[in-house]
């Protein structure tokens, strides 16, 4: 196994914890014999990638990711995916506040949910090796449409980062008496919160940039029924 990455202190960090045989910010070097190639990357910088990558892919490799958004991330490759080459989208719904390859632990995919939302035409073969790599780490697999799994995500994942961001930040504008107060006697909720609006800040703008249309249908219907609580209180 291989890995790339175009930082050299993420390239050491993957050589002293000795996740791969061989890690390398030649991006050509990595990948010109591989047979599966899995992108780990914000969704914005997918296109970039692809771009780079299309000419060294060798005839029959399959391409899979992890990324949180399906839609928008296949339309943004589309053009650059070669015609002898399966593209098998995947979102592995794993993973913690913190990123980088020192992040990763024993168990992390244990008994979660990986979505894959393959073309109707891209080969069965294909489709059931990343199935098989996923159940390898103990996942289990279903298959989505992009645009129904991008709905899911906005409500299940998305917006709660979102609550979690707004949250954190009304608590940061808070006059310093009370703020420290809050934080004083915060309870587990909160520090769950604060967890969440840890994460990858990078990361999370490519996201709600490229769900935005479900992320906003999802966002008023929570508004319409946080309105309807709010009256329900007032009354």
């Amino acid at each position: 196994s291989s890995a790339y990455s175009r930082r050299l202190g993420t390239i050491n960090k993957i050589k002293k914890l000795e996740l791969v045989d061989f890690a390398s910010s030649n991006i050509e070097k990595v990948i010109n014999e591989a047979d599966l190639i899995i992108i780990g990357i914000p969704v914005a910088a997918y296109g970039e990638v692809f771009k780079k990558i299309r000419n060294y892919i060798k005839s029959g490799t399959i391409i899979t990711d992890v990324g949180s958004v399906k839609k928008e991330v296949i339309n943004s490759i589309k053009n650059y995916i070669p015609k002898n080459i399966d593209f098998v989208p995947g979102h592995p719904i794993a993973g913690t506040e913190n990123s980088g390859p020192e992040s990763g632990f024993a168990g992390l995919f244990k008994n979660g949910w990986c979505i894959l939302t393959p073309k109707k035409n891209t080969s069965k073969n294909s489709v059931k090796v990343v199935k098989y790599m996923w159940e390898l780490v103990g996942m289990r697999v279903d298959i989505m449409d992009p645009k129904y799994h991008d709905e899911v995500l906005a409500i299940t994942s998305h917006i709660p980062h979102i609550i979690a961001y707004s949250i954190v930040g009304t608590i940061a504008n808070l006059q310093t008496t009370i703020k420290k107060e809050v934080i004083k006697y915060a309870a587990s909720g909160f520090r769950d919160f604060t967890r969440i609006a840890a994460s990858d800040p990078i990361m999370w703008r490519d996201i709600i940039l490229y769900n935005k249309k479900s992320i906003m249908k999802m966002l008023n219907l929570f508004k319409k029924d946080l309105s309807k609580l709010e009256n329900a209180i007032e009354n």
